[in-house]
This record gives C-alpha cells, sequence and structure tokens, in this order.
C-alpha cells in the first residue's frame, strides 16, 4: 500500500536504526509484525505498540511483557522512538504517523526493520508471486532439520515453529521477501529462491516491466539465484539476472502438503539444503512431514461430514493450484470455493481470470472484494466475477452471512475451503462452528418503549416460559433495553445467534415494522408479519384504505392532524350517535376516547395526539365486540368482549377482572362465519403472516371491521390465547406453532 514517492521521502534510511533503541511498531498485531516485535525484544531492545483490535497475538505479545494499546493512537509515542509501520498504515491519515512527525520520530517500513535485524546474517530470500511462504517454511524446516539452526521468517503462523518467527543461533536466516511494494530493497541476500513471476500489484508495479526492474534489483544483489523453470516468469529473470543462476523442477524432493505446485516447492527448499551445504537426507525427511504454514491449504476439521479447508490463495494461478490440490480428496463430493477477491487494483485487470479459474469448483460463493486501504472503484465488483464465472456461483455481499449461507447448501461429503488474503480468514472458523449448531435457538423480544411496553413484558415471561416447556432453548430481550442502553448486540449474530426470534412487543416501534426491519437487518427469522404488512396495519387510515378495496366494511370516518380539522359538515356525516377518536398509530386501546357529546371531540383529539401525529374520528358503532384470531391460513373461533364499563378501551382490556371474554361469542352462526370470513379476507388484505387478531362489531344488520394487529398479546388469558383454547391448542402448542411459522419462513439457501 505504498507509493514510489512515499517510499522515498517518508521513510528514513535504514542505518538509522543503529543509533535507536525504543521501537513503536503500529499494527503490531499481524503476523510479520509480531514477529518484528519479538526478535526485537529478544535483543533487549524496548518495544511497545498500537493494533485495532484485541486480537490473540495482541494478548500473547502483552503476556510476554510487550507493551500493546488497543485502538490507534500517537498518545503513546515518546521522542526517540523508531516508529515502524505496516505498508497497510495510511501515512496521510494515520495518528501515529502525525505524532511521530510531530515528535521528531523517525519512520520504518517493517521491511526496513526486519533487514536491520538480519543484516549482520547470511541470507536466504524466498521470492515469487505464489508459494513464498509455503517455501520458506520448508526452506526453514530442513536447515534446522540438518542442523543449520538458521533464523526463520515467515509471512504467517507455521504451527512446526510455534509462530510466524524462529530465532536461530546461526550465521544463516531464511526469510519469505515479498515483492509487493518495493520491500526487496531493504534486504541484504546471498542466495535467492524464485518461485515464479507473473504481474501482480499493478497498483504500484504499474506493469510487467516495473515488477521485473523491482525484482532484478534485487536478485543482482545475490551470490546465486535458485530459479522455477517450469515458470516463464522466473526464467526471464534468471536470463537477464546477471547472477549465477540455477533451475529446479520436479526432482526427488516430497511433500506431504497436497498439491503439484507444494511438489515444486519442497525441491526449491531440498535445493537451498544443497546450496548451503546441508544434508540433504535429513533436510529432505524434513521438508516431507512439513504440515504446512497457517491459510496455507490448511484444513480445519469435520463437521456433519463436510471438510472444512482454509487458504490463502488471492490470485487466479493460485486459485487453480489449490482448487487442483483439493480435488481428489473432495471425490466423495462438491469442491465449494467461498472466494473474497483482495483489491480492487487486482481484481479489475483479472475479472475473466478470476471467473476461469473459480469455475474449475463445482460451486462458487463469493463476496464483496476486501479493499485494505483502496477506495472503491466504479464498476469493479465481484458481481463481475459471478457473471462470468461458468460453475453454480453464488453472490453473498456481506462477508459476515457466508457462514450461515454456506451451512445451508452444504452436503453430506462436500469439502468447503474459503479462500483468498482479507478477513476471509475468519469464514472457515466461523463456518465450522455454524455446522456445529444444534436444536432450535428461540429470542423472545419483549419490552420495546412504546405504552404498552409492560404488556409486552408480561407477554415475553409467558412466552419464554411456554417455550422452555416445549424444550426451546430460550432467552429474552427486551429490544429498547439492548439498543438504548448501548448493550451488546453479539446474541443476535454468529453462531449463538437464535434461529427465530419470538416478537412479544407490542405498539409502536414493534407492530409498525420496526423491529422487523432490525431483524431484517440480522437477518434472523421472527414470528409474524413482514415489514410492509406491520407498517400498514399499524397506519389505521391506510389499513381502512386497502379493507375497502378489499370489500371488508368498515366504520365511516377520517384522519385529522389538529382540532381545527373537525368540520361541523363532516361531523354531520358521521350521524349523532357519538364518535370513537384513536391514534392513528398506536396499539389497539392506546389514547382511545368513546365521544358522545361533539363539544368533547376536541379534548379527545388532542388526548389523541399525544400519541402521535395523526388521530383518527370514527363513528361509534354500537353491537358486540368481538375479535378473530388467524393463525396462517385459518381462522380461530370468535372471541365476545365484554367490557363491564360498557367501552373497551386500556383500562378495560388490561385491568384484571374489568373486561369478560367469552369464547365461542354468543352470535349467530352466521355472523360467526361472517365474522371468521372478515379476518381471514383483512389478514391477507394487509398481507400479513403468523398469527394476527382482527377486531369487529357486530351490530345489529351490519359487521363492520376495526382494525387488525399483526402482534397480539400472548399471555395465557389474552384473546389469541383464549380463543386458541377454544380450538383445542393449548398455549404452549400456540407459541409452538408460532415459532414453527416463522421457522418455515426462514430463507432456504439452495445450491
Amino acid at each position: 500500500m505504498r507509493t514510489r514517492r512515499e517510499i522515498e521521502t517518508a521513510f528514513a534510511s535504514r542505518d538509522v536504526l543503529d543509533q535507536v533503541d525504543s521501537f513503536y511498531l503500529v499494527g503490531i498485531g499481524g503476523a510479520g509484525m509480531s514477529g518484528i516485535a519479538r526478535m526485537l525484544a529478544q535483543r533487549g531492545h524496548r518495544v511497545r505498540g498500537t493494533d485495532s483490535s484485541l486480537s490473540p497475538a495482541v494478548q500473547g505479545l502483552r503476556s510476554e511483557g510487550i507493551e500493546v494499546v488497543v485502538g490507534h493512537t500517537g498518545d503513546f509515542i515518546e521522542p526517540g522512538d523508531a516508529v515502524v509501520l505496516t505498508d497497510a498504515i495510511d501515512l496521510n491519515s494515520s495518528p501515529e504517523v502525525s505524532a511521530a512527525q510531530s515528535l521528531g520520530c523517525p519512520l520504518f517500513r517493517r521491511s526496513q526493520a526486519l533487514g536491520w535485524l538480519l543484516k549482520d546474517k547470511r541470507l536466504v530470500a524466498v521470492t515469487g508471486s505464489h508459494g513464498k511462504t509455503t517455501t520458506t517454511g520448508m526452506t526453514g524446516s530442513g536447515l534446522r532439520a540438518a542442523g543449520l539452526d538458521p533464523t526463520i521468517v515467515v509471512g504467517a503462523d507455521v504451527p512446526e515453529f510455534g509462530g510466524p518467527v524462529v530465532e536461530g543461533r546461526s550465521e544463516w536466516a531464511v526469510i519469505e521477501a515479498c515483492e509487493a511494494y518495493d520491500s526487496l530493497r531493504d534486504f541484504d541476500p546471498e542466495i535467492i529462491v524464485l518461485t515464479n513471476l507473473e504481474m501482480d500489484h499493478v497498483d504500484f508495479h504499474g506493469d510487467w516491466e516495473g515488477l521485473k526492474s523491482s525484482v532484478l534489483a534485487f536478485v543482482r544483489r545475490a551470490r546465486v539465484l535458485l530459479y522455477c523453470e517450469e515458470d516463464p516468469g522466473a526464467r526471464e529473470i534468471a536470463a537477464e539476472a546477471g547472477v549465477a543462476a540455477r533451475p529446479y523442477s520436479l526432482g526427488d524432493a516430497r511433500s506431504r502438503v497436497p498439491g503439484r505446485h507444494n511438489q515444486l516447492n519442497a525441491q526449491a527448499a531440498l535445493e537451498v539444503a544443497r546450496e548451503v551445504g546441508a544434508d540433504p537426507k535429513l533436510a529432505g525427511a524434513a521438508i516431507a512431514t512439513f504440515t504446512g504454514a497457517e491459510r496455507r491449504l490448511q484444513r480445519l476439521g469435520q463437521a456433519r461430514g463436510v471438510t472444512v479447508y482454509d487458504d490463502y490463495a488471492h490470485h487466479p494461478t493460485e486459485i487453480v493450484a489449490s482448487i487442483e490440490a483439493l480435488r481428489p480428496e473432495a471425490s466423495k463430493g462438491r469442491l465449494i470455493v467461498v472466494f473474497q477477491p483482495h483489491l480492487y487494483s487486482r481484481t479489475q485487470p483479472l475479472v475473466e481470470e478470476f471467473a476461469q479459474a473459480l469455475s474449475l469448483a463445482d460451486v462458487v460463493v463469493l463476496t464483496d472484494i476486501y479493499p485494505a486501504r483502496e477506495t472503491p472503484v466504479p464498476g469493479v465488483s465481484s458481481l463481475r466475477i459471478v457473471e462470468s464465472a461458468s460453475a453454480p456461483c453464488h453472490y453473498v455481499p456481506q462477508r459476515r452471512l457466508l457462514p450461515r449461507f454456506v451451512a445451508g447448501v452444504v452436503r453430506q461429503g462436500d469439502l468447503v475451503v474459503g479462500m483468498g488474503a482479507g478477513d476471509i480468514s475468519e469464514f472457515a472458523p466461523e463456518f465450522l462452528l455454524e455446522l456445529g449448531r444444534e436444536g432450535l435457538r428461540v429470542a423472545v423480544v419483549c419490552g420495546g418503549d412504546s405504552a404498552e411496553r409492560e404488556v409486552s413484558i408480561h407477554s415475553g415471561l409467558a412466552v419464554e416460559s411456554a417455550l422452555r416447556a416445549k424444550g426451546h432453548e430460550v432467552f429474552r430481550i427486551d429490544v429498547s433495553e439492548l439498543l438504548l442502553g448501548g448493550r451488546d448486540v453479539g446474541r443476535l449474530v454468529g453462531p449463538s445467534r437464535p434461529d427465530v426470534c419470538f416478537l412479544a412487543v407490542h405498539g409502536t416501534n414493534a407492530e409498525d415494522g420496526a423491529v422487523q426491519g432490525l431483524l431484517e437487518l440480522l437477518h434472523v427469522a421472527y414470528t409474524g408479519s413482514g415489514i410492509g404488512a406491520s407498517a400498514l396495519a399499524m397506519d389505521k387510515d391506510k389499513a381502512k384504505s386497502a379493507f375497502r378495496a378489499a370489500s371488508i366494511p368498515v366504520p365511516q370516518g377520517f384522519l385529522v392532524w389538529s382540532p381545527d380539522d373537525l368540520k361541523d359538515d363532516v361531523m354531520e356525516r358521521l350521524g349523532a350517535q357519538g364518535w370513537v377518536v384513536k391514534p392513528n398509530a398506536q396499539g389497539s386501546t392506546v389514547g382511545l376516547s368513546f365521544v358522545e357529546r361533539s363539544g368533547d371531540l376536541t379534548n379527545a383529539v388532542e388526548s389523541a395526539l399525544r400519541y402521535g401525529t395523526g388521530a383518527l374520528v370514527e363513528e361509534w358503532v354500537r353491537g358486540t365486540e368481538v375479535s378473530v384470531p388467524v393463525l396462517g391460513d385459518r381462522a380461530l373461533p370468535v372471541v365476545e368482549i365484554v367490557p363491564s364499563s360498557g367501552t373497551y378501551d386500556f383500562a378495560s382490556k388490561y385491568t384484571p377482572g374489568a373486561t369478560e371474554e367469552v369464547c365461542p361469542a354468543r352470535i349467530s352462526p352466521e355472523e360467526t362465519a361472517k365474522c371468521q370470513e372478515y379476518a381471514l379476507r383483512a389478514h391477507r388484505a394487509l398481507g400479513c403472516e403468523g398469527c394476527t387478531r382482527t377486531d369487529m362489531i357486530v351490530a345489529p344488520g351490519r359487521i363492520v371491521v376495526l382494525e387488525t394487529n399483526t402482534l397480539p398479546g400472548m399471555t395465557p388469558t389474552s384473546l389469541v390465547p383464549r380463543s386458541a383454547l377454544a380450538a383445542g391448542m393449548s398455549f404452549e402448542d400456540l407459541c409452538e406453532w408460532m415459532v414453527q411459522d416463522a421457522a418455515r419462513k426462514a430463507p432456504k439457501a439452495t445450491a
């Protein structure tokens, strides 16, 4: 991530490090930088640093006495510090760079610090477009086994070494030397291994000639070049190197790391052993048993009959090599590649090559490009690779959704490999956890911030108890406390997330689609209706319009925004038998007023407007109030509501003993059938799902629908449970039906 101008002007000369004793490393938690930190500390230098997160690497450094600050800040840099940066650090925005410049502290690249640390060693440098990490590890392993005790610096953790660095006591060192951003200039090699070379890092080198010039300058500093005879780029470098150049190809080296390309890497390591005078039998035996480096065709495990690998391949050539290496193990199922492109500048010129390489897999899943420090480039997207691939290919833009998506498409016997150089490294471990999920987890969502918060908590407690009785793993979430209280939302994401959220919330920011929208963003299934139906049902005026369009009778009425909207001529059209005034977007009885005298209408409207920006004024249809629950595609028995006060307001609804509920309702069979028909039609007209409850008035010669509740109360004595019980369904069975209905509607991946 460096420009040539930055390299030439922003960083001090490597020799300045001879005068430094205190080092501050920015990005210290990375595999490369953590190794540098340990090497500096072992040599007695003062070492501190900063990283963006509290990773296992950071925790390990802290346990070894190295001070690490989490969160990028320049506050801890002191005069006299040498500030060492990874190439991912932006010089223009980094607070550490700003602090260093203000304090007069010199800046250095990681490669400069490593080159300085190894300046007195006889250096074997492994470079090339692909295979550097594995070849470095194999070479180091071979030389160790042959008794040379080299210092080894690899760009990834090597399980055999216990990390990315081995501190040896001999004169030899083996390092991985990356060709990107001309970091090669900072090393003093005696022997160079060139595994291959093709155009990459176009953002820095620009073209082949630029890349070749950088590599040639490096090669000409060595005594000998060992190069892969099979690779055209390596042959071209060797022809122009001007130093002793010795080719290697497949020979007597063996490797347990899969793939023909790793056989070549093993041969390169064996040739190094011969070049430095090590016993080739001892070195070859170690090379043959080398188990590989982290994320280099690394087998992480198996679950549900699915084998999971993690791989660093991020260039079409590497992808082809990795797929060919894994193909034999995928003989009992499909080879599924989950790939994250790395860098816009790399993806842009190689879209077709990526598509062709990935199409060697049986199934491909792509996620968005990992940008590193780059800004998005218009027209460059993973979707272009998807469109060009010939294999079945799926596009999952948000990487964190990959584990659950892939878990939905795998079959027993499949081999799944997460592939790429960005944070796709998190996929394979998370996918194994996803495969290990068992049972049905349910989060009961209650509380909220509406006027029905207390009622919702009672519903949540009752539902939680019912679902526990059904054997589910259940936990409760107060959604407003979670969000407004700044609590951790980790229980709603990742492998511990719920399979279903049971919505026991009521009123605004609940029944209006708000909570549903949150859960849609989290990709968690939930009970009840979707966002659109919830919002429509909550807006009483719009819901009435939908009912009228479906030929469902409703009371006459109109919407007002202030008491000034009450006009005499309009009021006269509603008749003189009284009015019902209620907030347009609230629970069924919140802010409800029954008005018999026109002089009281102003107060009623003002009361309703305290709960929202609109008030619905309707004719007061006098008759028997009933409610009809709907479960999916069937209407339950009609419940008759008999408030002792004569009007069914908030107090009558929620005060124990204030209202009698009779089920089935004491109305005629014809009226019962019509009420159930209207409830089903209302449910469908609004686009509802799951469980709803539609309230109506049965008047002489007339039935009118008042509204539909998409998240009705769910205590054992609420209207829906009473109706379900009359139909032979216990409260526990009702809750179970709602959970299973939500689980059935959850989106399923197919491949």
